[in-house]
This record gives C-alpha cells, structure tokens and sequence, in this order.
C-alpha cells in the first residue's frame, strides 16, 4: 500500500505542476496565438463538445482527475491508519516552513509554508496581469482605449482567484486531505481568496462603468448580447458578490452573524450570472473547484435530511453541556475532527460548527460534542434542556459530518503541549482520548501536559469531560495545570450535574457516514460517473440540438440557452450519481441493522435509560472518570499562565504545541514558538473563529 500511495502523490504532483504551467502560460503570445488557435480547431471541429471541449480538456479534467486519486489515496491511508501502518515519512526537515511567520496582523497566524504559497499566487496574479496588458498595449493610444483593455484583463486576472475559491469550502472533498489540511483550517484561504476574487471583479466593473462613460456609451450598461458577453448579467453577478462581500468583514459578520450567514446564499445567483456573463466554454476554467462543491453541498444537503438518535445530554454548571448521539460502530473519524448541528426547535436554518469529543474506537457506539454558552442558539438549546420537561421531551437533531483530518501526527512527538483557554479545551478532549485508546493499546505514546485558563471556578467542571463515561483507564505521564483567573479561591468544591435522558423516537437513526465505510471510493466514483454522464449528455444535447444550429454559417446557437442548459445538465448528473450511491448505501446499511437486531435480540445503540441508571445512578457515575485523573490536576488560582517559562524550558527533541482558545492566546504560543529560542517546538493553531 505505501508503494501505491507514494505512486499517486507523485502522479498528483505531476498533473498540478502541469495544470499551473497552463495558466503560467496563458497570458503569453505563444499560449494565445500558436497553441490556443490549434487546440480550439481540433475542438471546435468536433459537434460532440464543440468550444466548451479545450476548456473542459485543460481545465476540467486534470482537476477532477486529481479529486478522483485523491479519493484512492485518502481511503488507502485511513486502511493503513487502521492497521497501524506508518506510509508518510518524517517530515522534521519541513519543521522550520511549518514555523509561524506572521502571528499579529489582519492575515493572523500564518506559517512561513503559507506566506510563500500566498507571495507565489500573488506573483502569478502580478504576471498574468502585466503580461496581458504588455501584449495589449502596443496598438493603443488613447487612454479609454487601454482603460477598457484593462478593464478587461482584470476581469480574467480576477477570475484566476474564483478558480481557486470553492476548493476551500468543499468539506468532503478529497483534495485538502490530499494537502494535510481540513476543512476549518482552510476557511482563512477561503477568505483570501474571497477578498482577491471581489477586489479584481469590483475594478474590473469600475473600469468598464468609467470606459462607458468616456466613451458616451453607457447603454452598454443594458446589452445582454445573444452570442457575446453579457453586461446586464455581469453586473447583477457583480452586485450579489458586492453583497457578500460587504457581510464578510469582521466587524459587521461578529455583530450581524445570521445577515452574513443568509448573504453567503447569493452565491448560487453570483455564479449562475457569472456564467451568464461569460459563457459556459469560458466558465469550464473555474468548472472543476465549482463542481467538486456542488457535489459535496449536495451530499451534506442529503445527510442532513436524516434524524440522528439523541441519546443523553450532561449539563454543567460553567453553562455547558455534552451531547451524546448514538453512532453507528462503522463511523470512524479523527481526533479534531468537527460536525456540524442543527436542531430544529432552536432554529430550522442555522448549522453550528462544534469539535467531536468522543473517540471512534474507544466509544464504538457513541458520538459526543461539547457545546458552551456563548451565543443566543446555545443559550437557548442550554435553556430548553434545563427545564423540568426536558427529561420526557424528544429533541429532533440532524448532524452533517464529522469532517477531520485523514491522519494524526500527535503519536509522532516525545511529549506534547495543549495549551486552551476556556471553551477551547474541547479538540483536546477527543485527543486525549485517542492518546488513552493507543494506550489501552500498547502503543507508545508522548507525554502530555495540558495547560487549562479559565475565568471562574465553575469552568473547572470542564475537565470532568476528559474521559470517557465508561470509565477508561487514564494516561501514565500525563499532567493538568489548571488556573483559574477571576476567583481567589475555590468557590464551588462539589459541583452538581444533570443527565438528561432521551426517549428514542423510530423517525431516528444512529449518525452514520453518508456513503458508508469505504465512502471515499464512493466519492471517486460518483465523480466519475456525474462527469462522465455530464460528458455523454452534452455530447448528445451538442451534436443535435446545438451543433445544427452552429453549424449552420448563417446563425449561431444563443450563448445564454446554451450555458443555461450546460448548468441544467451538471446539476442533474450530480444529482443522479450521488442519490443513487446514497439510496444503495442506506439499504445496505439498514440490511446490517436488521441482522444485527435478529442476532441480539435488541435495539443497538440503546439509549442510556436501558442501563438500569436512576438520576442518583448518573450523578454518582459523573465522578468516576474525573478520580482517575484527581492526582494529575493542579489548580492554580488568581493567576495566569506564564507560557514563555512554561514552553521554553520544556525538555525534549521533539516536542508537539497545540494551542486553542481566544486569539490574544494563540498569538503568544504562536510567537513563542515562532521566536527561534526554542527549535524543539511545533506549533499548531486550532480555530473555529476568524
């Protein structure tokens, strides 16, 4: 298998490599004026595919080739990880490119890795832009004239950042687990991008809007052209990314969450009118990222149509409470790994983003989540499950996920730092647990000091969480240091909880994966066959409906029906493919239920009112992890952390800092670590807020 996985990474680079000499090229003469024309001959001869053939063959293809081999390389890497296979090398001669180069600033905490991908991509933009207007200027004189050419040229510059928009936010996809990278810690490039992507696009409509003007030609502003391009889409295009775009920045999205939450749903009219603007063969460039979107939009659309069983809620006095779901014993994930949630009694449209705490393997049958009071849907969820009707009621949930990382490196390091501030103790739960599951295992692990700060004495509830309720054996080596800022001393030493039991409901089912165990296959071959049928329908629709009309010197087919029926057939081969994978994966999976319940005679995945526990029961149980782990907590009150003493004498060659919590917080970890005083540290920001 490790020969296997190598093979694909190398074939991988050399499909990207080979992509990005493509648009390298692009904005040369010999790119536009010698192998463009004979490409677009050979394609446009053909009435199967007609224009829409070079950018599909470009463009489209070696994108989706890759998504496909990533899908063979994530699923042969989770085997191996399954079997305590080692197929990545050591990567400490990266170390120094994984530092933080820049902690404070409006990009936050980047690494040296990522500031040189941005300053390359910045310098790809630089390029292209130059080089079209150097090959542009040499007939122009008059000012409107190389204003209108650069009005231009910026639109396509622009439309390199949209390429590269959607990759980002797929959260399915196999590309960022191909890359080391997981959906949440990929937004900011999704930021980036977004910002790049409006700035060209907005200057690219400014310029044309003064061009117009100059030019005493601003009924061009109304042309929606038959077998051009078409301005009066463009600007509506331009307006909904304008929309999106002024919801983004961070002032107005933290103060007006759900506005730039609704917006962000204009991107469906922002690219359909996109496409409008610029014809479909044009689009085909910025296809593949698109695609591989809709199609994962339109399996997490399908997921969260499911209700997913709601085993028991443990309420803590810091405000907080735990989720337990039942879980199917195929649904494997990762430690971080997040899903998101909505309930509908506390809003039908809003999705939350919360860390998985429970393990895979260790609590083969439940899934966890851990959610503080921070916001008006929390407090109301909190609110709803503390009244005296709790107990009895039914709460419906949907869950999309989990989505994580494909691998761990945790195991890699002699000793590991968590350093958290308040709720951000939550993504070290679930590694913790994965560290006490290899433990139970026989596997070495690192030794682990967790650094806890919290406002109130009531927030030390949080460490009660650390294990599991099944009462697993802890770690060996493994320290807590707790502060507490705000109190001078203990203000609550027994602090009370509550269980909330659930009555099952038959409508709900145990959280599964939406295409079950070997669901990367799946994806590859739902890619596969959605494009491949894309393919035949359009060759189909091209040669007799389009093609006579083409073909035909005296008319040309409209270009607006003809990108309109383009998108029409790619959202129904989507559909198609992965409603038919679904269906078949969710009748297997409830064909294994039913023979599991004739074997055991009993519902799996009971709820926790089927074990026998009274209210007394579960209070008592509460404190049975937390005992484990009483000998191996210091609390330190009145104080806070002195993370420079702390990590800079830390001893070791190798040594693992994961830091989670509010951003002044990661900052000086960042810093720390970044600072070159103590090369045995390497950082990792975990995140959810930008």
């Amino acid at each position: 298998m490790g020969v296997l996985s190598l093979a694909i990474r190398v074939l991988v680079f050399i499909l990207f490599v080979g992509w990005l000499f493509i648009w390298f090229m692009m904005p040369t003469n010999t790119y536009r004026h010698q192998w463009l024309p004979k490409i677009q001959d050979k394609s446009r001869s053909s009435s199967y595919f007609g224009s829409e053939g070079t950018s599909l063959l470009m463009y489209t293809f070696p994108i989706l080739f890759i998504a496909v081999l990533g899908c063979v390389y994530v699923h042969i890497e989770r085997r191996c990880r399954e079997q305590n296979v080692k197929i990545r090398g050591n990567d400490n001669g990266l170390a120094m490119w994984k530092r933080p180069g820049f902690v404070k600033g409006p990009l936050g905490i980047v690494s040296w890795t990522e500031l040189a991908l941005l300053a390359m991509f910045v310098a790809l933009l630089v390029w292209s832009f130059a080089t079209y207007l150097n090959n542009s200027y040499h007939s122009e004189n008059e000012w409107e004239s190389r204003l209108g050419t650069a009005a231009y040229w910026l639109g396509v510059v622009g439309n390199i950042c949209l390429v590269f928009l959607f990759f980002p936010v797929a959260r399915g996809s196999s590309l960022l687990p191909l890359l080391g990278l997981t959906s949440e810690s990929s937004i900011k490039y999704h930021i980036w991008l977004g910002h790049m992507t409006m700035a060209f696009f907005s200057a690219h409509g400014i310029c044309f809007v003064v061009y117009w003007a100059a030019t005493h030609n601003l009924s061009q502003m109304l042309e929606w052209a038959k077998t051009d391009v078409s301005n009066v889409a463009g600007e509506v295009s331009l307006v909904c990314g304008l929309i999106i775009w002024a919801t983004t920045f961070p002032g107005v999205r933290r103060k007006f969450f759900e506005l730039f939450l609704y917006t962000h749903h204009l991107y469906i009219l922002f690219i359909v009118f996109f496409i409008f603007h610029v014809g479909i063969s044009y689009a085909c460039i910025m296809l593949p990222g698109f695609y591989l979107f809709l199609l994962d939009r339109f399996l997490r659309f399908l997921q969260s149509r499911r209700r997913v069983r709601l085993l028991s809620a443990r309420l803590l006095p810091c405000h907080t409470l735990e989720l337990n779901f039942s879980k199917h014993p195929g649904l494997k994930y990762t430690p971080t790994s997040t899903l998101f949630l909505n309930i509908p009694c506390i809003s039908k449209l809003q999705w939350h983003p919360f860390t998985v705490t429970s393990h895979a393997d260790l609590e083969p049958e439940t899934l966890s989540v851990v959610i503080k009071c921070e916001g008006t849907w929390s407090t109301k969820l909190y609110q709803t499950l503390s009244s005296p009707s709790a107990i009895d009621n039914h709460l419906q949930v949907s869950l999309e996920g989990p989505y994580g990382p494909v691998s761990t490196s945790f195991l890699q390091f002699d000793s590991l730092i968590m350093i958290s501030g308040g709720s951000g103790i939550t993504p070290f739960i679930s590694i913790i647990r994965h560290l006490i599951h290899n433990s139970n295992s026989h596997q070495q692990i690192p030794k682990l000091l967790l650094i806890s700060a919290f406002k109130n004495s009531s927030d030390l509830t949080f460490l009660h969480l650390l294990l599991p309720l099944s009462g697993a054996n802890t770690l060996e080596n493994f320290q807590i240091e707790a502060y507490v800022t705000r109190d001078k001393s203990p203000k609550d030493e027994n602090p009370q909880f509550r269980t909330v039991i659930f009555k099952p409901h038959e409508g709900d089912s145990p959280a599964t994966a939406i295409l079950g165990p070997n669901g990367w296959l799946w994806l590859a071959g739902i890619i596969c066959s959605s494009f491949g049928i894309f393919l035949a329908l359009m060759g189909i629709v091209t040669r007799y409906y389009i093609y006579p009309i083409d073909g035909n010197s005296n008319d040309v087919f409209n270009l607006s029906l003809r990108s309109f029926l383009h998108m029409l057939g790619l959202c129904l081969c989507i559909v198609m493919a992965a409603t038919a994978a679904v269906i078949w994966n969710k009748r297997k999976l409830a064909k294994e239920g039913r023979q599991i319940q004739n074997v055991e005679g009993a519902t799996p995945n009971a709820s926790p009112s089927a074990m026998g526990f009274d209210n007394v029961g579960e209070m008592e149980l509460e404190s049975v992890p937390f005992e484990a782990l009483a000998q191996s907590v210091h609390v330190y009150y009145g104080e806070r952390p002195n993370l420079p003493r702390i990590l800079l004498e830390r001893k070791g060659e190798n040594v693992g800092v994961l830091a989670s919590g509010p951003k002044k917080m990661r900052q000086e970890v960042a810093a720390i670590c970044g600072s070159g005083l103590a090369p045995n540290l390497h950082f990792q920001s975990i995140s959810f807020t930008w």
